[in-house]
């Protein structure tokens, strides 16, 4: 009862930052920047590829191939909530939360576009090491080292005891409905895995994120696309309705108005799934071995793309066109029906699997991340034993109440946003000169 009424509380006060707030800065951050980048997402989309597998320069500093840098990001990026927070974005706010996630997409290209930049501009490159983040760019760019200090404070905190929990649970979770795995003993064996790639640091974790990310991509596409083919004759029906629902006027739950409660999940989902405004960008892309921001802001182009427009959306499509967002199922379990419909008996499994991978590749990109929030503060000493303290607490991720992980997720993660945001705008005409630089 206590740990429900907890959980409530801390929901209500990361709503109170969410909705609307903290959805409006985020939303207009993102037009301002497109308008003032010379909508870069689309201007320089097909170099954006190109740029995707360029070689790296061993002599520009940092501890990661371009390449490295680009799947460690999308390893932390591409989470349970791009399966399990899609699809409950869809079923709580219909077949118009999907245009809207689009919507997010387009404009949140901008910003993450122009956290990598300012990632690489500013960082600091050391011989064994590279330090880098939201953190050096409002210190040394924005003139704030106190915005900078309460951001990697904030960051710190929400990376320790927000993503080794909801990962964790959510893997769990879905393990325990496919296969009757105890929850605790998921955490257990996530934990050693975890620590097994964590403890040899982002160079460990590059190598790990280099050979997983592609896999549960491809899976996830492959077995996702085969949903969609199988139900081929729905789908004009289906984005008819996403349009459609999107600016419908009818009246939803509460008497608000169709479209309010499709936009306010699409945005909110949209904002979850490609992380756009967190400020990681700067940290995973800020490690790569190039002496130009250009191009590390051009491969977050390409991750943003990947994640709203491509998992994202067959996440929504495939629940969509098999009736599983009506089916009184939500989060994984709809999706694991959709794939069931398509791919029976086998379509779960592969839900499953890729559950699993989405979330055990979050969790060791965000540790590394947690990792520079907190050196920032603490300084080298604290790298070693915050590794393992990471690590233990995944096993209680595992068994924790699904609404209280969840709850103070969403509000650590309202918080870290406002001081990045603000370093972000302040910087944007660098950013906006950088844009239009040649290849």
């Amino acid at each position: 009862m206590i740990s429900s009424a907890l959980a409530q509380a801390v929901q209500a006060t990361a709503d109170a930052l969410f909705v609307p707030w903290l959805l409006i800065l985020l939303f207009g951050t993102g037009l301002f920047l497109t308008a003032r980048t010379g909508v870069v997402q689309v201007r320089r989309f097909g170099e954006a590829w190109r740029t995707f597998v360029a070689r790296h320069d061993l002599s520009a500093g940092g501890v990661l191939s371009p390449f490295q840098a680009f799947m460690t990001a999308m390893a932390a990026t591409l989470g349970t909530g791009n399966i399990a927070g899609v699809a409950a974005g869809i079923v709580s706010g219909g077949p118009g939360a999907l245009f809207w996630i689009w919507c997010y997409g387009l404009v949140a290209t901008a910003l993450k576009f122009s956290e990598a930049v300012l990632g690489v501009q500013f960082r600091e490159v050391r011989p064994d090491r590279t330090r880098t983040g939201p953190m050096y760019y409002l210190r040394d760019g924005l003139k704030s080292p106190a915005l900078a200090w309460i951001y990697a404070l904030v960051a710190g905190v929400a990376a320790l005891t927000t993503t080794p929990f909801t990962q964790t649970n959510s893997i769990a979770v879905v393990l325990d409905s496919q296969f009757a795995i105890p929850t605790w003993l998921s955490g257990i064996v996530i934990a050693v895995l975890a620590w097994l790639v964590i403890i040899g640091g982002i160079r460990s974790i590059g190598r790990a994120a280099e050979r997983l990310t592609p896999l549960k991509v491809g899976l996830y596409l492959a077995g996702g696309l085969f949903v969609i083919v199988s139900f081929a004759s729905r789908i004009p029906e289906v984005l008819a309705l996403v349009v459609r629902e999107a600016f419908s006027t009818k009246a939803a739950a509460g008497g608000t108005l169709g479209f309010v409660i499709a936009m306010r999940y699409g945005l909110a989902r949209g904002m979850y799934a490609n992380e756009a405004g967190y400020g990681t960008a700067a940290v995973a892309y800020g490690t790569a071995q190039s002496r130009r921001p250009l191009d590390q802001g051009l491969n977050a182009v390409t991750e943003v793309f990947i994640v709203s427009f491509v998992t994202s959306t067959i996440s929504a499509m495939t629940i969509l066109l098999t009736g599983a967002w009506v089916s009184g199922l939500t989060s994984t379990a709809a999706v694991a029906f959709a794939f069931d419909q398509a791919i029976p008996a086998a379509g779960g499994w592969i839900v499953a699997f890729c559950v699993f991978l989405f979330g055990y590749t979050t969790l060791i990109g965000w540790a590394y991340y947690g990792e520079q929030f907190l050196e920032y503060i603490f300084g080298p000493r604290i790298v070693m034993p915050y590794r393992w303290v990471y690590c233990l607490l995944i096993p209680l991720g595992a068994v924790s109440r699904v609404e209280l992980v969840w709850a103070w997720g969403d509000l650590m993660n309202a918080l870290q946003i406002f001081p990045n945001i603000i370093g972000v705008l302040g910087l944007s005409g660098l950013v906006a000169r950088i844009a239009r630089e040649r290849s």
